[in-house]
């Protein structure tokens, strides 16, 4: 996976933090989050705020 793979990524946090609030989560954690999800293998220094900010919103809409 890779940074721009936004909607898979939100699927596997809502796999791997099923409990979790995406809205209560910050940007550093979620960025280290996906940086540990399996499969992701993208440069963490191509990661900006619009693109978490775009993680966050896809999570979200996957656990409505």
């Amino acid at each position: 996976m890779k940074w721009t793979d936004i909607n898979d990524i939100a699927i596997e946090l809502t796999e791997a933090h099923p409990d979790t609030d995406p809205l209560k989560i910050n940007f550093v954690d979620l960025r280290n989050w996906v940086l540990g999800l399996p499969g992701f293998s993208d440069d963490p220094k191509h990661c900006g705020e619009k693109i978490l900010e775009a993680i966050q919103q896809a999570w979200i809409d996957e656990v409505a």
